[in-house]
């Protein structure tokens, strides 16, 4: 368990042990605590919390295979990673989506790119951008 106050979110999934091991994978979040119906992932600096969604809400919600983007929401959560190439990798090994390296952009001294999750909700990415001389999209 976390020992100092983190920055905390939570994000509700129709199959919270699917997408809890997703963020495992390419966020690099560590499962914290689990059970039935939920769970608790953490960075040094974020919990995440997965939320099994109410059954009567669940029923309305369609995850199709592969999953459509949910791009209708006010928030977007960013993770960082230590590689996006391998994040990309991760991510469609695991249900989900990076978008390819030529959407990638790089601002303030990382380079940023987007994605969606095993249920479709869209994250980003971001590792630190490699000092090249030429800093034109930071």
């Amino acid at each position: 368990m976390t020992e100092h106050t983190v920055a905390a979110a939570v994000v509700y999934a129709k199959d919270v042990t699917r997408l809890s091991t997703f963020y495992t994978r390419v966020a690099g979040l560590s499962l914290a605590h689990a059970e039935g119906g939920f769970s608790t992932l953490e960075s040094p600096a974020l919990q995440l919390f997965v939320v099994a969604m109410h059954g009567d809400i669940a029923a309305r919600v369609h995850v199709s295979q592969p999953p459509v983007r949910r791009e209708n929401t006010a928030l977007k959560f960013v993770f960082p990673v230590e590689s996006l190439r391998d994040a990309r990798r991760a991510a469609a090994e695991h249900g989900g989506a990076l978008k390819p390296a030529e959407a990638e952009w790089a601002f303030g001294g990382h380079r940023y790119c987007d994605g969606h999750d095993t249920e479709g909700n869209v994250f980003q990415l971001r590792e630190r951008a490699v000092a090249t001389g030429d800093e034109t999209n930071d």
